[in-house]
């Protein structure tokens, strides 16, 4: 027999996911931030060289 009522964690559920996904976009452009920083302190490490 199935449950009368709300629905048991479906809130948390979406919440949850809301917040891993927050997580993962925030790394992902941490990451492609400090590569395109590394990039332009090699880029200008090269333009000194020469």
């Amino acid at each position: 027999m199935g449950k009368v009522g709300k629905e048991k964690n479906t809130k948390n559920k979406a919440k949850h996911s809301k917040q891993l996904a927050r997580k993962k976009n925030k790394i992902k452009t941490d990451q492609q931030q400090h590569k395109a920083r590394l990039k332009a302190i090699v880029q200008k490490a090269n333009e000194n060289e020469l």
